[in-house]
């Protein structure tokens, strides 16, 4: 099996997780396959709802410079984590939900200039994506606390400000991200917790600005309940639509911005995409 092939096998199965994830390791398996184009074809279908993957291979079609695309996200990420981590104040309680690595590498770096908080997180069903972040936060001395799903008005009541990724923005300013993510904004802005939005501008959808719909990823039943009894339906969406009026700001390398001023900077700073 070749990298282009090992990489979709790894992405279709969650072995890579997270838009960014997907991203730099299409990057990788594209600057390393021999038939650019048929690797560009298959990368392309590993996981067409995500909108950064998209890009980056549309970068790489168009320019063909995957090593200054990595350097690009590097550099970026360092800018993300900067900016964002300003929004961490001692004694703060973060709640995210699910698993970003934007927002992990922000809480880390926040630590690292020597902020104490501590961080709720809930479990997010059915894969558990939340014990990675508790995980991975642990480790690094940083006190978490794990909720299940249905405590996320527990996790926030007492938060001073709600931090979460993102898999893509349309031209109108909805973030979508893991399913319940809307819902807990919801909680966040009844008891007003600030929700931001931690993100790399490529996962803006640029195929929404000609009107098409950002279709929402659903998985496989078996996930939730293997054997439901006859009549029990069940539904498994893996995202959900974050009205922008919910959310605070959209922290990205452009700095922090409201979701239809960051739509504007993205059509100007990459205008490549719309081309």
């Amino acid at each position: 099996m070749d990298i282009v092939d090992k990489t979709v096998k790894e992405i279709k199965e969650l072995k890579i997780q997270g838009a960014e994830n997907i991203a730099r390791a299409a990057i990788v398996a594209w600057s390393k396959a021999k038939d650019k184009k048929k690797a560009f074809e298959k990368l392309a279908k590993a996981r067409p709802t995500e909108p950064m993957l998209r890009n980056a291979l549309k970068y790489l079609e168009k320019f063909g410079d995957a090593e200054g695309l990595l350097k690009k996200l590097d550099e970026d990420r360092k800018k993300i984590e900067e900016i964002g981590s300003k929004k961490i104040q001692d004694g703060f309680i973060v709640y995210t939900h699910c698993h970003s690595s934007t927002v992990t590498s922000i809480l880390k770096r926040a630590w690292k200039d020597g902020k104490k908080f501590e961080v709720h997180v809930t479990e997010t069903r059915p894969f558990f994506q939340g014990r990675i972040t508790a995980k991975e936060l642990a480790t690094e001395g940083i006190p978490v606390t794990i909720f299940v799903d249905s405590a996320a008005r527990l996790a926030l009541k007492k938060a001073n400000i709600m931090m979460i990724g993102c898999d893509a923005i349309t031209a109108e300013g909805i973030v979508i991200n893991k399913i319940g993510s809307e819902l807990f904004a919801e909680v966040a802005n009844r008891y007003d917790v600030p929700v931001y939005v931690a993100t790399h501008s490529l996962k803006f959808d640029p195929l929404t600005f000609f009107g098409f719909e950002v279709e929402i990823e659903k998985r496989a039943t078996k996930e939730v309940w293997d054997r439901p009894p006859r009549g029990v339906k069940i539904s498994n969406y893996v995202f959900e639509k974050i009205n922008p009026k919910l959310i605070t700001g959209i922290i990205s390398e452009l700095g922090v911005l409201k979701p239809e001023t960051f739509i504007q900077e993205v059509k100007r700073v990459y205008r490549w995409l719309i081309e």
